[in-house]
């Protein structure tokens, strides 16, 4: 199965300021994030970003909370148990949805969860994702792929999208991979 971009929406869990600093890779992983937000912005991709519990963990990441088309205050840790979120995601009606963000094995393996569990095609960008322990991210991916979540990089979302070379798209966004 191919991510298309008219059937995507990109959620963004959780990159926040007094948070992200914790997680293994930190500077990788928000770099990663961002080149990811970039591409799915230049590509029209609807961009959603988590915030779990805001006023303890700080506002997405500055950087990244720009190209969000929507940001959105949870205590939940799937976002997809917040009803305002949930709510959100239905009107998108977007049925691939591409996650990235913290925790791997917790706020980002609940939401995969859930959202896979309700017929949702479930993308996660291994590169853009991180805890605080490396181990952990390895135990949220062996437990989800069974579920049927695809496990991918930053390269395979942005070409599978892009879905040709040679257009100007492709130009200006191999450029942010290399």
């Amino acid at each position: 199965m191919l991510l298309e971009r008219a059937k995507s929406l990109l959620l963004l869990v959780d990159m926040q300021e007094r948070l992200v600093p914790a997680m293994a890779d930190a500077a990788a992983v928000t770099d990663r994030c961002g080149i990811l937000l970039k591409s799915a912005y230049e590509l029209g991709v609807p961009i959603f970003a988590s915030e779990q519990y805001p006023k303890g963990l700080g506002a997405t990441l500055p950087a990244l909370a720009e190209f969000a088309t929507r940001r959105m205050e949870k205590l939940e840790f799937s976002a997809y148990a917040n009803l305002a979120i949930r709510d959100e995601l239905k009107r998108a009606g977007q049925s691939q949805l591409i996650l990235a963000g913290v925790e791997a094995h917790v706020c980002v393996a609940q939401t995969a969860t859930m959202l896979r569990a309700r017929g949702h095609e479930v993308f996660l960008v291994a590169d853009a994702i991180s805890s605080r322990r490396s181990d952990s991210v390895t135990l949220a991916f062996e437990r989800l792929r069974p579920q049927g979540v695809w496990i991918v990089n930053l390269e395979q979302v942005v070409f599978e999208c892009l879905g040709e070379a040679g257009t100007p798209e492709f130009r200006e966004l191999s450029k942010l991979i290399r």
